[in-house]
């Protein structure tokens, strides 16, 4: 049975003063394909601790990050010797209160908010792709996203 890598992700969301919700992609440093700020879990640290760091490292995101997974979705990551390894990833929300305009990975990466529906355009993973679209309509109205909202 291979090995499954675990990993966290960030979804950096914000609400312009029209209402309109938006999430925040990174490019991936390799293949520079659209992507949230993900990683790997971090030792002495909650899950959603590691991934509100990494949407801080790749995206200069700064905000409240949600405890509840929103969802979590696969993919196969390229490992340095050429081999694959499936990795899950689970999602956190995270509300973006400011973007830094110096950040550690900003000459490695970009950064763009995109609506739902566009994020969910230009991912490859299909579960999340299915995610992001479900955030398009009425995304106060997800269960872990309202309970955060509440809880910030």
């Amino acid at each position: 049975m291979p090995e499954i890598g675990k990993q966290i992700a960030a979804l950096p969301m914000r609400w312009k003063k029209d209402g309109t919700f938006q999430v925040l992609m990174v490019t991936s440093r390799e293949t520079k394909r659209w992507i949230m700020p993900k990683g790997w879990t971090m030792d002495g640290k909650k899950p959603w601790t590691a991934a509100e760091i990494e949407a801080l490292e790749e995206a200069g995101a700064i905000g409240y990050i949600g405890t509840e997974v929103l969802g979590t979705y696969s993919y196969r990551k390229k490992l340095a010797d050429g081999s694959f390894l499936k990795c899950e990833v689970d999602v956190y929300p995270m509300v973006v209160e400011k973007l830094k305009s110096n950040w550690k990975e900003r000459h490695q990466r970009k950064r763009r908010w995109f609506s739902p529906k566009g994020a969910a355009k230009r991912v490859n993973e299909a579960k999340l792709s299915k995610l992001l679209k479900s955030l398009s309509d009425k995304p106060k109205q997800q269960p872990v996203i309202r309970e955060f909202l509440k809880a910030s």
